[in-house]
């Protein structure tokens, strides 16, 4: 597969919740190693998009192709997640938390964990439970968390939520690095102006529909 190949496609795509239909027919590609910023209001259909990506939400019609797979159990293992919610155990310091998530994913290798919290900036030393980290260190160990099994395609929702400047843009110069070896990311965001330099592409949604998509240079006045 090419870079610029698509890695996911989704064909009208409709998830409907009752009678509300937060995804409306979308069709669209997803090329590899790029940053793809997902914008738009709340209830625009963005956390809806990202977690029937990554299998949690059933589609109501519509296909979604993941690295030329339909079924989510073949590409499973090659999806990072990180979801609002942190999903961290606060009475666990942050090398627990990834010790344990490792023995759910079957990662045998003792070194990975504290790779993982290095390459988000965080010291796998620290004895403290997360319970006790700032938001910035969480958001932190949840992407690690997301980047524990090597994913070639990472899902982040909102991962600068409550985090002050100067981490979020240090953890915006973070997916940059991630996405230049080779990764595909997807980030709901409410915060743009951060991957003004960083995403490949902007996505607007609104009620359901992908309704616009521009490239990084020609986004900058609208952002």
């Amino acid at each position: 597969m090419t870079e610029n190949a698509p890695v996911i496609t989704v064909t009208n795509l409709i998830k409907q919740f009752g009678r509300f239909a937060a995804l409306r027919g979308i069709t669209a590609e997803f090329a590899g190693a790029k940053l793809y910023a997902i914008l738009g209001d709340n209830g625009a259909g963005k956390t809806t998009l990202l977690r029937t990506l990554a299998g949690l939400s059933q589609p109501s019609s519509g296909q979604v192709s993941i690295l030329a797979a339909r079924e989510f159990r073949d590409i499973c293992q090659h999806i990072g997640y990180m979801a609002h919610p942190s999903l961290l155990y606060d009475e666990m310091s942050g090398i627990e938390n990834l010790e344990y998530f490792a023995r759910l994913y079957g990662i045998a290798d003792g070194t990975r964990c504290a790779e993982v919290i290095r390459s988000v900036g965080l010291d796998p030393d620290l004895p403290r439970p997360v319970g006790q980290y700032s938001q910035g260190m969480r958001q932190r160990m949840s992407l690690a968390r997301a980047l524990l099994n090597d994913p070639k395609i990472l899902l982040l929702d909102e991962p600068f939520s409550n985090v002050d400047a100067h981490s979020a843009t240090e953890m915006a110069r973070l997916l940059a690095r991630i996405r230049d070896e080779g990764k595909t990311i997807l980030v709901v965001t409410h915060q743009a102006s951060l991957l003004e330099n960083v995403a490949d592409e902007f996505v607007w949604m609104e009620y359901g529909k992908i309704v616009e998509r521009t490239h990084a240079l020609k986004a900058e006045s609208k952002v």
